[in-house]
Formats: C-alpha cells, sequence, structure tokens
C-alpha cells in the first residue's frame, strides 16, 4: 500500500551556477580551471548553457510536477567588482525566481556554491580576515533585491567538504596537483595566495572553515535584518557512516573532525541542509570496503539507499533543528541504477519522519546532467542528458520515477 509524506512536504531539484550556467569567467573556479598544472580535468566552458536557457530549466521542474527548485546566485556575476554590483546579473536572478514563483514552484536560493568572485581569491578567500563583513553585503544586496520571492535562503553550501575529502583515499599525487594548482593560480595572479572554497590545502582547512563560520554568521544576520521571517540556514555534506563491529571510536572521530562543528552552529539556525550521496563503513582499525561484489557508483562507493535517511537522523539528532535534503542522488552513467535507487531511499526518508524527524523536503541533485568540478562532464547525476554540442535537455527514465513519487506525495504505490 501507498505510504503518503506530510501534507506540505516539499518536493524538488537542485542546480548551482557554475555547474550549469557556463561562461562565469569572472569566478575563481573559471581562473583554477585555466592556470596550468590545473587539478580540473576540463573546463567548464558553457556548461549546460543555463544562463541562457534558465527558462527552459524552469519549465523542466514544472514538467516534473515539483514545487520546489533550488539554484544560486552567482556571486561573481553580481558583484564582479568589488563594491560594484551589476544590475543585470540581479535582473537575471529575479526573473528566475518570477518564473518559478508563476509556476508555483518555491525558490530555494543559495547565495554562495563553492564559487566565488575572483577577486575575493585574489585576497585569499575565507582566509581574509574581511571575508565575512564581505560577504554579508553581498548577502545584504541580494536579500534587498531578491529576498520577497525567496523561500528558503541556504548561505553556503557544504563548507565541510574539503574535510570530507581528506577522509577519503585520494591518490597522493591528486593532493600534490591540487597544491600545484593553488601555487600556479598565485603566480599568475601576482598574490601571495590565490585561496578557494572548493581546493584547499590540508593546513589552512581550520582557518578557511573559521572564515566561513564567521560568513555564515554575518551572512544570516543581514539576511534576517532584510527579511526576519525568511528560513536561513546551511548545507551540509554528510555521508551515511556506519559501524562495523562494536567499536565506533573511529567512525565518532571522523564525525567530530567533518561534522562537529557545523552541525553545532547549525543549531542557532532555521533549519539545515543535508546532502548525502553514500555511506561509509568504519571498523577499530579505520575503512571497511564496500561487500564483495557490491555495485559501486561512480565515485567508488557502493550504492545504499539507506544512506540518506542514516545522514538525516544524525544530522537532526546533532543540530536540533528542521533538516530539508537540500541534495541527495546518485553519480552513475547507467539511469537504471538511479531509476531503481529513489524510491527506497525515499521510503527510509519516509521511516525517518514517521521516527520523528522533521524533514521539510527533499531536492533531488541534480536537475541536468552538469560539469562536476574536478570530474568535469564525465560524472553523471542528472535527471536529464544534456547534449554537450546543442544543449538539447532529454529527460531520463528516473525522472518519470521521481515525478511520479512527488505527484502522489507518496512512496509505494502500484
Amino acid at each position: 500500500m501507498a505510504r503518503t509524506f506530510p501534507e506540505g512536504f516539499r518536493w524538488g531539484t537542485a542546480s548551482a551556477g557554475h555547474q550549469t550556467e557556463g561562461g562565469n569567467t569572472g569566478s575563481d573556479t573559471w581562473f583554477l580551471e585555466h592556470v596550468r598544472p590545473t587539478v580540473f580535468r576540463e573546463p567548464s566552458g558553457q556548461a549546460c548553457n543555463g544562463y541562457q536557457l534558465w527558462r527552459e530549466d524552469v519549465d523542466l521542474v514544472a514538467a516534473l510536477g515539483l514545487d520546489t527548485y533550488r539554484f544560486s546566485v552567482e556571486w561573481a556575476r553580481v558583484e564582479p567588482t568589488e563594491g560594484q554590483f551589476s544590475a543585470e546579473a540581479l535582473a537575471h536572478y529575479r526573473a528566475i525566481i518570477d518564473r518559478c514563483l508563476a509556476a508555483g514552484i518555491a525558490p530555494v536560493v543559495t547565495y554562495n556554491h563553492m564559487t566565488s568572485p575572483h577577486w575575493f581569491a585574489l585576497r585569499g578567500g575565507w582566509l581574509d580576515p574581511r571575508a565575512p563583513a564581505v560577504f554579508a553585503r553581498y548577502c545584504d544586496v541580494v536579500t534587498e533585491r531578491l529576498g520577497d520571492g525567496i523561500a528558503w535562503a541556504v548561505t553556503l553550501n557544504e563548507p565541510n567538504l574539503p574535510r570530507l575529502l581528506s577522509w577519503l583515499d585520494i591518490p597522493g599525487a591528486v593532493r600534490e596537483l591540487e597544491r600545484a594548482t593553488l601555487l600556479a593560480a598565485s603566480e599568475q595572479a601576482g598574490v601571495p595566495r590565490y585561496r578557494v572554497a572548493n581546493v584547499m590545502l590540508p593546513e589552512e582547512m581550520e582557518a578557511m572553515a573559521d572564515g566561513m563560520a564567521a560568513g555564515h554568521r554575518a551572512a544570516l544576520d543581514a539576511i534576517k535584518a532584510r527579511r526576519p521571517e525568511l528560513p536561513v540556514g546551511f548545507s551540509v555534506a554528510i555521508v551515511d557512516d556506519q559501524v562495523v563491529g562494536d567499536d565506533a571510536s573511529v567512525r565518532d572521530r571522523k564525525r567530530a573532525e567533518v561534522y562537529g562543528r557545523w552541525l553545532a552552529l547549525a543549531r542557532d539556525d532555521d533549519f539545515v541542509g543535508v546532502q548525502n550521496y553514500e555511506r561509509a563503513r568504519y571498523d577499530a582499525g579505520g575503512p571497511v570496503p564496500p561487500p564483495p561484489g557490491a555495485t559501486l557508483n561512480q565515485m567508488g562507493s557502493d550504492i545504499s539507499s539507506a544512506s540518506l535517511a542514516g545522514a538525516v537522523r544524525y544530522a537532526h539528532e546533532a543540530a536540533g533543528v528542521p533538516v530539508l535534503v537540500t541534495e541527495h542522488g546518485m553519480a552513475h552513467s547507467d539511469d537504471a541504477y538511479r531509476a531503481a535507487f529513489i524510491e527506497p531511499a525515499l521510503e527510509g526518508l519516509l521511516d525517518a519522519i514517521e521516527d520523528g524527524v522533521p524533514v521539510a523536503g527533499y531536492l533531488h541533485w541534480t536537475l541536468l546532467d552538469n560539469f562536476e568540478w574536478i570530474f568535469g562532464y564525465d560524472v553523471r547525476l542528472g535527471l536529464h542528458e544534456v547534449d554537450r554540442e546543442t544543449f538539447a535537455r532529454r529527460p531520463k527514465p528516473s525522472a518519470a520515477v521521481y515525478s511520479a513519487i512527488a505527484r502522489a506525495n507518496a512512496v509505494g504505490g502500484p
């Protein structure tokens, strides 16, 4: 029999500016993509041409029967020069919001989804003592111009991601290439340290996290000063970390290092955004590999539909505030795995809701196959394929599966 989600549960999909818009030439990430050497497999280029095709993308959300769309405002477009704000860019994002509202879609707006302006990175990014105030000024302008149309505000996307990645078995050559990329960028830009949010040096992670945490608090104050009733939070990348055996010490150490400060920070927010893609298992000795014969996703972990519920339960237990699933999905080139993965994951999410975890909604990552940072265009997470030449969008079978669940507001039906 069908099991129904609570009335008013939000169903949506998520995207991000740099990954879909294309031509984000004033951003720090664009600069890193074009230095040599670079850790980025390929440049973002025109991405999905989303800056031009944004109407079509909002219409795709509506066609799926969804009532929520998460997208980001690109700081580099809005404030291309420090202290100078682009009327054209603000009007562009205003138009996206207005089209969403006209279609009955609630806009979830991310103020900073990894990328920042080139001038911000030239100053050392989040290592700059003035960074929180500079970010808050930008958030104030965005909220003044766009805030009345925003349903949920996400200040920062996954500020804990670099620390999470430090727990992965990434080859030393990749770590060395990250360092070489930042060195090349600093030399080409003529500054002591060119720093960005999504390629970090291990010895600077805590200082960068300090800057981002202060930036979130400053942004929260700026947004609330303009719109006190607007729900504000940030998103956290959370793996469903599981214990194998009876010794939880490694798992708990990871939780403390990767999530601890951020879930504590979220206790003062209106919600916490949970972003989950996988599980990881640990015993007393460290990571436990996937079970023999397990089907792996493109990130190398085994496919686990139960990971979403595990991450949501943990986040709420630690933060004590409502949860909005701001991202969840699976990286795989074969959409049949994605289509089979969605409903079991949502059944587990509904179990958590029925157990009392307050979950406001679910936003699937992502609307389109897009630019996945250092991996380029080979990693596929979209509900729609995108032709790399024409940018034509084509729905995958998983889009129909997800649409049916959202329209029914239920899982387990016929």
